[in-house]
């Protein structure tokens, strides 16, 4: 029953959305496209329900380059300072969050809810201890409760917490509360850029080809 209502709260609400915010996303696509050469948006590969791979829309922030060309395993950490990766209008989309709204064409199509854990990268599987692997038993989101609590400030195994958190204690009350506190994250501007602390790249590298473990989880929480 819960999940049906909330499934039709992501059609209506990604359906609308995509109506109302129209005007803006084709003002943001003209924008890409006259600031630099590439295509408007970037697609890639992530983790859906069940581990499932879907291909995400995002607006592209960045210089291009062919999803499939970059190795996640050795890409690093996108700064907050001058990363020349970043281009000029990536710079204002990425603050403003801007460059999500096209994930809502994955909410009504199904791949994606508006609040869930936050769609990882097929690589990043590798990285998430077993009794972390409940984040993916539901749609991934728009916003979810990571996102809330520090978003891509938060390391990766803090990150994983929280999701399993969500997961656990779900409910239409706790999305409806994750949805509020995500205007304020916005608005705030908190949390857009990670920092090269234990990323799921470092925590891979740490691990050093043995399988990731729950108390690793556990003691990063602590």
């Amino acid at each position: 029953m819960r999940e049906g209502i909330k499934r039709l709260f992501d059609v209506i609400a990604s359906g609308a959305g995509l109506i109302v915010l129209a005007p803006l996303l084709l003002l943001v696509a003209v924008w890409i496209k006259l600031d630099s050469a590439g295509p408007v948006f970037f697609m890639q590969q992530r983790a859906g329900r069940n581990e499932r791979p879907f291909s995400i829309f995002k607006f592209r922030t960045m210089q291009h380059r062919a999803p499939e060309s970059i190795d996640q395993h050795q890409e690093q950490v996108v700064s907050a300072g001058h990363d020349p990766r970043i281009t000029r209008a990536g710079r204002i989309i990425r603050a403003t969050s801007l460059d999500e709204l096209p994930q809502l064409i994955n909410i009504f199509k199904g791949d994606m809810s508006v609040v869930g854990p936050r769609p990882v990268l097929m690589e990043q599987t590798e990285v998430v201890p077993p009794g972390y692997k409940s984040r993916f038993s539901v749609r991934p989101g728009l916003t979810g409760l990571a996102q809330v609590r520090g978003r891509r400030s938060l390391g990766w195994l803090e990150q994983l917490a929280h999701d399993a958190e969500y997961v656990e204690k779900q409910s239409l009350a706790l999305d409806l509360k994750i949805l509020l506190l995500t205007v304020k994250v916005v608005v705030m501007g908190s949390g857009i850029y990670g920092e090269p602390g234990l990323n799921w790249r470092t925590y891979r590298d740490r691990l050093n080809g043995q399988p990731p473990k729950d108390s690793d989880v556990e003691e990063a929480m602590r």
